[in-house]
């Protein structure tokens, strides 16, 4: 799924313009952006949390070469989902 589908389903949801629906969108893509480049979690009930995480500084190895490399520090976002988004995903299975 993309922004534009997105904004779309706002559209016909919602009955804004394409456009505000577009900038709505943005918008809040670009709040969730800001809060996690701040190092904030981000909650969404019912869908899931992204978390930011701090990698420390490692080794590791060139697949290629099997030369020994350092992997420099570095922040990574991680989703989990919500128990029910995981209930829905498996929802008539079992």
């Amino acid at each position: 799924m993309t922004k534009a589908e997105i904004a779309n389903i706002v559209h016909e949801k919602v009955g804004l313009s394409k456009k505000e629906s577009a900038e709505l969108v943005e918008s809040i893509l670009e709040r969730i952006r800001m809060a996690l480049e701040s190092h904030e979690d981000v909650k969404l009930s019912g869908f899931g949390h992204f978390i930011v995480r701090s990698k420390r500084e490692r080794r590791g190895r060139n697949p290629k070469t099997g030369e020994g490399i350092m992997i420099t520090s570095r922040h990574v976002v991680t989703f989990r989902a919500s128990p029910l988004l995981k209930e829905k995903l498996n929802e008539g299975r079992g």
